[in-house]
């Protein structure tokens, strides 16, 4: 076991005072040590909790703000025994940019026009994983395990970073300028991941996206290189105050956005799921019975950044890579990093400098991030050792990639579901109505067929080798 498996008890843990070696949730190494990982965290967590909501026009000071709110509010609900931070979720990238328009004129940082609405949706989808979350505290989380196994959750999350790509190409192709430096970014990001030493392998979006951001700089700004208007703009920079408050907006409601929007409740189900099982394995202790309460706490999380202006949050796999590496999982140190996310929300400068970033860096940084959600999906079938041989797991797979990589949406009157619920659901729905109850002897059989393969055939010399 990672660390000790016996809990204190009461509601909220408290922390004992821990100096070397494993340090549990309800452990805390000294308060500068402390201080120093919850910067570390802020810094895992900063690349992605920054360019989600960049790509859905919201603005990033909000979106820090209420990632460090949301953090709190996590904490508190599952009474500090699941060390997580919790960051802009990207499943709401797609369907945002669906139900506000803002996919099809936009190019370059900005806000979006139509907010508003896209807050009324994800306040919806945080009501809704609320809702699972208080049935999950009352009925058990095995259900969840039924309605959601690996082969349904690994495809999900494989259509979101799929039905993505086109924005990530779009970002990356608006002039051969700019897909040189996505190239560039994409080089360092890849780099600073396989090659970088220690914890810095950890950071790959945040250092790769300033080596991007400084190569562009020098050829741009320093060379002229790229044409007129390529040049990084640092006036509203200069303009921008160091202290001020976080750029508020109100949601409206829109029963098209909210049919948009709600079903991503299902995908940050699944999501946090997964996280919260790894958690666990990392740390030793069953927190299967906190399930509930996680759900609850990123929902209610979900629902307070709508109503101000943030973007729907989940937790964090980023930061669970940096406690796999220190070993230290106490819950105190993300409580100082959601105070450290709160405060940069108050620095409008900081906003500024981080609309400078230009479409050739974001969009290598896209394609690296929408390809490893994609790739996560593959990840969870494997770890999860799904049998592809098995015709109800092939199909319900094809079935979902297809829709959610194709786009593939429903308009029923005003309301309209999205590619990435329709493979959502359509997946569920196909794996129950396909799940035999006894297994079948010709199954292998069937499903080899289906991808063209005959299991009969003896192997042609050298295959394999």
């Amino acid at each position: 076991m990672a660390t000790e498996t016996t809990e204190r008890q009461g509601y909220f843990t408290g922390w004992t005072v821990k100096t070397e070696g494993i340090i549990a949730p309800d452990e805390r190494p000294t308060w500068g040590q402390s201080i120093f990982l919850g910067l570390q965290h802020v810094l895992a967590m900063f690349g992605a909790t920054v360019l989600a909501p960049i790509l859905m026009g919201f603005n990033p000071n909000t979106a820090i703000f209420f990632s460090g709110i949301g953090t709190i509010i996590f904490f508190f609900i599952v009474g500090g025994r699941v060390p997580s931070y919790l960051g802009s979720s990207f499943s709401f990238i797609a369907v945002v940019l669906t139900a506000t328009g803002f996919a099809s004129g936009f190019k370059g940082t900005g806000l979006n026009p139509n907010i508003g609405v896209a807050l009324g949706g994800i306040i919806s989808a945080g009501v809704v994983y609320a809702i699972i979350g208080l049935i999950v505290i009352f009925a058990g989380y095995k259900w969840i395990d039924i309605l959601l196994p690996p082969v349904v959750t690994g495809a999900v999350v494989a259509v979101i970073g799929l039905n993505l790509a086109s924005v990530a190409v779009g970002e990356a192709s608006t002039s051969s300028f700019d897909t040189v430096m996505a190239i560039v970014t994409i080089l360092a990001v890849a780099a600073i991941a396989v090659y970088a030493p220690g914890a810095l392998r950890r950071l790959p979006v945040l250092l790769g996206g300033v080596i991007g951001y400084l190569v562009y700089l020098l050829f741009a700004n320093g060379f002229g290189l790229g044409g007129p208007g390529r040049a990084i703009d640092f006036s509203g920079v200069a303009n921008a105050a160091w202290i001020g408050l976080p750029n508020f907006s109100a949601p409206t409601f829109n029963g098209t956005a909210i049919g948009l929007i709600a079903p991503v409740a299902i995908v940050l189900v699944a999501e946090n799921t997964g996280r919260v099982k790894a958690v666990a394995a990392m740390t030793g202790r069953n927190l299967d019975k906190y399930l509930g309460r996680a759900f609850l706490g990123d929902g209610l999380a979900t629902i307070v950044a709508g109503i101000g202006g943030g973007t729907g949050v989940t937790t964090y796999a980023e930061n669970i890579g940096v406690m796999a590496v220190t070993r230290i999982y106490s819950t105190v140190v993300f409580l100082i990093a959601a105070v450290v996310a709160l405060l940069l929300g108050f620095c409008p400068k900081f906003g500024a400098l981080i609309h400078t970033i230009p479409l050739g860096v974001l969009g290598g940084l896209t394609i690296v991030l929408f390809g490893l959600i994609a790739a996560t999906g593959g990840r969870i079938w494997v770890q999860n050792r799904v049998d592809f041989s098995k015709s109800r797991n092939l199909v319900t797979v094809a079935f979902a990639l297809t829709v959610g990589a194709g786009n593939f949406f429903i308009n029923i009157g005003s309301f309209t579901l999205s590619a990435i619920g329709v493979a959502t659901f359509g997946a569920i729905i196909l794996y129950q109505i396909l799940r035999e109850r006894e297994p079948q002897p010709e199954e292998m059989v069937s499903a080899d067929s289906a991808v063209g393969l005959d299991p009969g055939a003896e192997p042609q010399s050298g295959a394999g080798e």
